[in-house]
């Protein structure tokens, strides 16, 4: 640590933040890390708490290299506690706050500088090298390299926690030079956040969410210049970044009107996160907040614009887990489940706990993952209850994450998008099968 305090947790915007907290305790049940270690530091208030001495100057240097750290950055950033909290605690700036804090005034090492650069500079926010490592883990996972490796269970802990959650994948990717025209009368047009890891590694998700916006009399259009969102960076503190992702998003959709994404993670971050970004800077501070007004989950935007209702026949028995992203920072709770349900034969199972995070998170499923294997565990057990066949998710993170948990828990079961259903119903309402 290169200072002996956090100057950034000592301004009196944060200072007013911590001290909202009532200490009533009724985050700690919604918190999966807590449910885990059964510790006061390992849960909201704790955190908050560790938060508010770091704010008065009562944190030592070796603290906030070690134990303040520690308990910081084992946060899932999930958010359940700020929808538990009685008294409107602003937990997601506070997390955010600290862990950017941590990571300015952390001293990398070089091979943390490496990996940093490798990932969260020199891929993901490139689609096309995405796409590239795309193909060649499909020929792992087609030769049968993946079983192989599977069995001899040599990787170590993060490779292997990264290898987990791959799931199957699809390489035939749409050309995105041109737009999507609607199908039958054109009732608008909307403009379509493509994501990163999204379009490599689940892009039959992107490919059924524009079909059906195109049902639905939508052209779809796919800017030029758009990136990856940032959320990544922003979880482990990389606020510069994220800034400089979230700068080009903002001018390659500045055009259009109605932009759509698919992700809950996604979402949140260009709904939530961008005008955080840019409080310094005010010509994208205005931006930023016109760019917020345009933005759009899938889910909230085909309830209110659904226009061909699905009629073909899908029996399948789901559960809905819902990303936390979505539903703790966007608020969406009821569209997703009431899209689901007007699919003929579907029939939806609700989990006993659909709020509770699956583990994530991110990078957190990498970084943390014999923690994160424990949330997933707990999540697992009550999807296995419900006997779904389907597990419907509406966010990469937690998709990638459930298909690992499907075979972590011997599972007969697959992972679905809300759209991929709609998708499949739509095409056997005209007598084909979808692909």
């Amino acid at each position: 640590m290169d200072a002996a305090a956090l100057p950034e947790l000592e301004t009196p915007r944060f200072k007013a933040l911590v001290s909202q907290c009532i200490h009533c305790g009724l985050c700690l049940q919604s918190c999966p890390t807590y449910d885990v270690f059964g510790t006061e530091m390992d849960a909201p208030r704790g955190r908050i708490a560790l938060m508010r001495a770091a704010s008065e100057g009562r944190i030592s240097p070796e603290e906030f290299s070690g134990a303040f750290s520690k308990h910081i950055n084992l946060c899932l950033s999930c958010l359940s506690c700020q929808t538990a909290c009685p008294s409107g605690v602003n937990y997601a700036e506070l997390i955010e706050t600290t862990k950017v804090a941590l990571d300015r005034h952390h001293r990398q090492g070089v091979g943390e500088r490496l990996v940093r650069w490798v990932g969260l500079v020199q891929t993901m926010p490139h689609v096309g090298r995405l796409k590239a490592i795309a193909r060649l883990l499909k020929i792992y996972q087609v030769t049968g390299l993946q079983k192989l490796v599977r069995r001899l269970n040599f990787l170590p802990g993060p490779l292997k926690a990264a290898e987990a959650i791959l799931p199957p994948i699809t390489t035939n990717y749409r050309d995105y030079s041109r737009s999507a025209p609607a199908i039958g009368e054109k009732r608008g047009e909307v403009a379509f956040f493509i994501g990163c890891i999204q379009e490599a590694f689940l892009a039959p998700v992107n490919e059924a969410t524009i079909r059906v916006l195109q049902r639905n009399g939508f052209e779809v259009h796919f800017p030029k210049g758009q990136t990856c969102c940032g959320a990544a960076q922003l979880h482990i503190g990389e606020e510069g970044l994220a800034r400089d992702l979230a700068r080009k998003n903002i001018d390659a959709f500045a055009g259009y009107d109605v932009i759509i994404n698919n992700a809950g993670g996604c979402g949140a971050t260009l709904k939530d996160e961008y005008e955080d970004l840019f409080h310094d800077d005010p010509v994208y501070l205005e931006k930023a907040r016109a760019f917020r007004r345009k933005v759009r989950d899938i889910n909230e935007f085909l309830v209110e614009n659904l226009n061909e209702r699905p009629t073909g026949l899908v029996p399948l028995r789901v559960t809905y887990s819902d990303s936390c992203h979505l539903r703790h920072a966007q608020k969406i709770v009821r569209q997703p489940r009431d899209l689901l349900r007007i699919i003929p034969g579907l029939v939806l199972v609700e989990l006993r706990q659909p709020d509770r995070c699956c583990g994530s998170a991110g990078v957190y499923n990498i970084v943390h993952y014999e923690t994160a294997d424990q949330v997933l565990d707990a999540k697992m057990a009550d999807i296995a209850a419900t006997g779904a066949s389907v597990i419907v998710a509406s966010n990469t993170g937690c998709h990638m994450q459930l298909v690992a948990g499907v075979r972590r828990a011997g599972l007969d079961a697959r992972v679905m998008h809300v759209v991929e259903l709609l998708d499949m119903s739509y095409g056997r309402s005209s007598g084909k099968e979808a692909n």
